[in-house]
């Protein structure tokens, strides 16, 4: 199912997920360093939302509070609590 998140403090501006039940599809940041995001996506391709939330929430940005991977972290959780 598409998830589509409205991101907060970061350079990206919305993340667009895939997720099948408890695993992710694919991800896709609109805006923010296009390198790190497209690497952030193939890397949690297949991944179990658990593990990917695990590895990445908390994760900051310089002296911002969140990153991109933190808001992908927080995408995932709220996808999830819509699952429910």
């Amino acid at each position: 199912m598409e998830y589509r998140y409205k991101t907060h403090g970061t350079c990206s501006r919305q993340i667009i997920l895939d997720v099948d039940g408890d695993t992710v599809k694919s991800v896709k940041f609109i805006g923010g360093c296009d390198g790190n995001t497209k690497g952030i996506s193939a890397l949690v391709k297949g991944m179990k939302t658990d593990e990917v939330i695990r590895h990445l929430k908390g994760i900051r940005c310089g002296m911002k509070p969140t990153s991109c991977p933190d808001q992908l972290a927080e995408a995932l959780m709220q996808a999830g609590a819509k699952r429910t």
